[in-house]
């Protein structure tokens, strides 16, 4: 399953952000985030023996000129509310355990629900 992506109310080709959920996490690699972003984020179930083989990235000169932040919840839920590139509110949701969130464009704010929560940022 793709990815939820949210995008801007006021300007539609904006991407504000996009979640992907630790249950739709499949044995097919799926990009969280498009091309056109800075940050390459995909999901994949693996089995044992897996692997890749060895790589690099080719060289790619992109400018940027904000921060994009990544949310992954190792432990518990937060609530998480987002706003779009106006300030007015657009989407909330829950984030459980396994839940990744890629913040692109969104105003961003989040509210920890139980004891005990962790996340990577």
């Amino acid at each position: 399953m793709s990815p939820e992506l949210i995008f801007s109310n006021k300007e539609k080709e904006i991407l504000l952000l996009a979640i992907n959920r630790y249950e739709d996490i499949s044995a097919n690699r799926t990009d969280i985030c498009p091309d056109t972003e800075f940050l390459q984020v995909c999901t994949k179930k693996m089995s044992k023996g897996d692997f890749f083989t060895p790589h690099k990235h080719n060289l790619l000169e992109r400018l940027t000129t904000k921060t994009q932040e990544g949310w992954i919840i190792l432990e518990g839920k937060i609530h998480a509310r987002f706003w779009d590139i106006d300030d007015s509110h657009i989407y909330d949701t829950v984030l459980k355990k396994g839940d990744c969130a890629v913040v692109f464009n969104a105003g961003h704010s989040f509210e920890v629900l139980e004891e005990g929560t962790m996340l990577y940022e």
